[in-house]
């Protein structure tokens, strides 16, 4: 096999995985109206749910790895949906805090099926799940530290 074989590449089975993961999603959610982003984005608000103020826009952003204009569309549908609100602070005017309503809070309960119906969906071994989490935390946090130096390539030959 070639080393440039679709197949022997670690990046085109991540591709191909997280793209039938988030597929393996959208019926699921769509009995709460809302996208897999979206349902990420109240992940993490139903997680945060004791900070009185919400959570800042800024933290969303940090815990979903997503930047303030892929956020901002997310929050603004949710808002429109009633599953969140967004106020400014008053210490400082520059963080919004996002808050889930009381309907966004009740979408919770029904979306507490959701893991269990995805993890089914996988047909992995339960027990297993904890190892590959752990492997895909660690090639995350491997491919986003600083890169070890590479000996550049030769010149590529001329055919």
């Amino acid at each position: 096999m070639d080393a440039l074989d679709l197949d022997r590449q670690l990046c085109f089975a991540l591709y191909s995985a997280s793209r039938a993961m988030t597929a393996s999603y959208k019926d699921l959610l769509a009995e709460l109206g809302i996208t897999y982003p979206q349902y990420l984005v109240m992940l993490v608000l139903w997680e945060e749910a004791s900070a009185p103020e919400g959570v800042t826009v800024k933290h969303l952003g940090e815990r979903l790895q997503l930047d303030s204009g892929t956020l901002s569309p997310l929050l603004s549908r949710l808002e429109s949906l009633g599953y969140v609100t967004r106020h400014r602070s008053a210490e400082d005017s520059r963080s919004v805090f996002i808050r889930p309503t009381a309907e966004g809070a009740a979408a919770k309960e029904r979306a507490e099926c959701v893991p269990v119906r995805i993890g089914e969906r996988t047909q992995l071994d339960p027990a297993s799940m904890p190892e590959l989490l752990e492997t895909l935390r660690t090639l995350t946090r491997n491919l986003r530290a600083e890169p070890a130096p590479v000996e550049p390539p030769g010149p590529l030959p001329h055919h």
